[in-house]
């Protein structure tokens, strides 16, 4: 599918790199060089002025990587200074090749003492795929002198000391301005921790036969907006409000009444035939007054929703709904209507009491939900996003999107990360449209899973789009002409 790009594990990675060495002969040495090579490339086209450049080596491949770019930066006249730590000599025959050929070039290599040379760009060659633990004494206080320094740095493909499993930076963690991806895309680099440490991404293939990329199958997929046109497709010329399905929202307790009223909004915009809303009797003026189009019923019990319940496709539960009496009598109606659901915000926190699977249904948590749902902390969650995800599908029986800096979408098969979004959308209200966007989808037509990617996705290329002036004061209000626009691909 267009728009999906894979992504690996770093024992994936690793396999693929076994594979690519086979393919070339079975000479580690010339993968390195080609990494080496590429990313000297990658250095001409991006800082091209660069005349001092500092290259902090560590003891495996990545560092061997380190050294063939140091070296043909110093053919080419550069001023180059390798760094390394006393008890970082390449710890590897192909690491040490890539050594000796750049000293026996006339190479200088010191060992890091307290601060870096002067540099106008900093090579980070320290660990790469091959940590995923806090660094500890020498090599944390190398990576602190890198992030202190002015200079620009380049990592090769991943910033020291992330996870590039998890995304998390359990400890210190290069702050890179941008980073260079070898061969493959790392899940962990697209969600959590690692979003502040990797500058722009990219990717190299080193030009490596097709072969020896398959039999190692991806870990998850990334999503950017050209995904959009293989969910969002134009409407038959001959249809009728019904095809395009009728979503219930249910919320909004007393004092709440906005929650639901962005949750109804953000399902017609992104193209529900009919929305109705089940809501406290308080906020139905209001409803109506901002969104006439929406079918506001006020609700006291779960009589009334009786016959809103039997006219609808999909239901969205939870923004505003409250945890007392009213909002869990309306969840367990809900529960029992047998009709599929997008559950948010009160909805979760009331689930996560009772841990019932909901098969069919969309989860929407921000991490605090998360936890709860997995009776863990919100640092477990944020410590391994994607696995968090994957565990309350497998959990519960449902489809999850969990919510935040590289959106995770798990079902108990395949994960998917959201690559759009932007800090400005960490405001009260976003999660009511995008439960409302989700339920719009899922009342179109596609598959849980589907709806749950797609209306992430349409999600943040919405907030993306409202934030082009600035993120800083960005409504989720804001957001509903984008998600109309961008609705039609």
């Amino acid at each position: 599918m267009s728009g999906t790009w894979p992504l690996y594990s770093t024992q994936a990675a690793r396999a693929l790199d076994q594979r690519a060495t086979r393919a070339l002969g079975g000479d580690a040495y010339v993968l390195m060089q080609r990494a080496g090579q590429v990313a000297w490339q990658h250095v001409l086209q991006h800082w091209p002025d660069a005349q001092r450049i500092v290259v902090v080596c560590g003891p495996g491949s990545n560092g061997g990587d380190g050294y063939v770019l140091a070296r043909h930066a110093h053919r080419a006249g550069r001023s180059v200074d390798v760094v390394h730590l006393r008890s970082h000599v390449p710890g590897n025959p192909v690491a040490q090749r890539a050594c000796t050929e750049y000293v026996a070039a006339g190479g200088r290599v010191a060992l890091f003492d307290a601060v870096l040379p002067h540099a106008d760009l900093v090579v980070d060659a320290l660990f790469g795929i091959g940590l995923s633990r806090a660094p500890e004494g020498e090599a944390r206080a190398l990576i602190e002198a890198v992030n202190t320094q002015a200079a620009p740095v380049f990592a090769l493909d991943v910033p020291s000391g992330v996870d590039a499993d998890r995304g998390s930076a359990p400890g210190a963690a290069v702050l890179a301005t941008r980073t260079l991806q070898f061969i493959v895309r790392h899940v962990g680099l697209h969600t959590g921790d690692a979003l502040e440490y990797t500058g722009q991404l990219a990717l190299e293939e080193l030009d490596l036969p097709g072969e020896s990329l398959e039999g190692v199958p991806a870990d998850a997929s990334l999503l950017d907006h050209d995904a959009l046109v293989s969910w969002l497709l134009p409407r038959r010329r001959n249809t009728h409000k019904g095809e395009s399905g009728h979503v219930l929202c249910i919320g909004g307790d007393e004092g709440s009444g906005g929650a639901i009223a962005l949750c109804a909004e953000a399902a017609l915009r992104a193209g529900a035939g009919l929305v109705s809303v089940a809501t406290r009797p308080a906020h139905v003026p209001a409803l109506l007054a901002r969104r006439p189009e929406a079918m506001v019923r006020a609700v006291e019990s779960t009589d009334d929703l009786v016959p809103m319940v039997a006219r609808a496709r999909v239901v969205a539960v939870g923004p505003g709904l409250g945890q007392g009496e009213w909002g869990q009598a309306l969840f367990r109606h809900a529960l029992r209507s047998g009709l599929p659901l997008v559950v948010d915000a009160d909805a979760l926190n009331l689930l996560s009491a009772a841990a019932q699977p909901l098969e069919d249904a969309v989860f929407t948590p921000h991490p605090g939900e998360a936890a709860r749902l997995l009776a863990c902390t919100v640092a477990d969650v944020q410590r391994d996003r994607v696995g968090a995800a994957q565990a309350i599908a497998q959990r519960y029986a449902a489809v999850v999107v969990l919510k935040g800096a590289g959106t995770v979408v798990a079902s108990g098969q395949a994960t998917r990360i959201v690559g759009a979004g932007n800090p400005g959308m960490a405001v009260g209200g976003m999660g009511d449209l995008l439960t409302g966007i989700i339920a719009s989808l899922r009342a179109q037509g596609l598959s849980a899973f589907d709806a749950a990617s797609a209306g992430a996705l349409l999600h943040g290329l919405a907030g993306d789009a409202a934030a082009w002036d600035g993120e800083r004061g960005l409504l989720p209000s804001d957001l509903l002409p984008h998600v109309r626009r961008l609705a039609n691909p």
